[in-house]
């Protein structure tokens, strides 16, 4: 009786142990999505200091209001999304098109009140990205565990697809 039960733990044990190890960690780098012209389609997860980043209290009326600023020269027109406010910090990207097709998508601003949020926007804004550029909308699944980050980058997409007239 007692080798019986030896036996079964011991089977137990080895099975649980390959299990176990058969199991991949979770991928921390982050991939680099190009758009048209090999440039980066996603800005690192910090609210940054470029120029065309809004802080949240100066582009609220931004937001609201709709109004958007196509920039660049010849057929490439980028134009910002509303700064989207999430329980975690402000969302809010670019969205850049040549000859009337979506290229390029840029984070200016993602939630950053911990290193949490910024760990999560830092793996979900990419993911994101990439899908909206395939989809060429705004209609895009959410990425799990980062719900308002996702619902937040829809809507400061949708809003820059919508000034653009796309």
């Amino acid at each position: 009786m007692a080798a019986r039960r030896t036996a079964i733990l011991t089977t137990s044990t080895v099975a649980g142990l390959v299990l176990l190890l058969g199991l991949k960690p979770h991928q921390t780098a982050l991939p680099v999505i190009a758009g048209s012209g090999g440039s980066a389609a996603v800005a690192p997860p910090t609210s940054g200091s470029g120029a065309s980043q809004s802080s949240p209290s100066s582009s609220a009326g931004e937001s609201k209001s709709g109004s958007g600023s196509g920039s660049g020269g010849g057929a490439a027109s980028t134009y910002t999304g509303a700064v989207e406010q999430t329980p975690y910090g402000p969302m809010q990207v670019a969205a850049t098109f040549s000859h009337g097709k979506l290229t390029n998508i840029r984070a200016l601003q993602t939630p950053n009140d911990s290193p949490h949020s910024q760990s999560l926007a830092a793996y979900a804004v990419p993911t994101l990205t990439q899908e909206a550029l395939a989809a060429q909308s705004a209609q895009i699944q959410a990425v799990s565990g980062a719900s308002y980050t996702s619902e937040g980058y829809r809507q400061s997409l949708q809003s820059a697809l919508d000034k653009a007239g796309a």
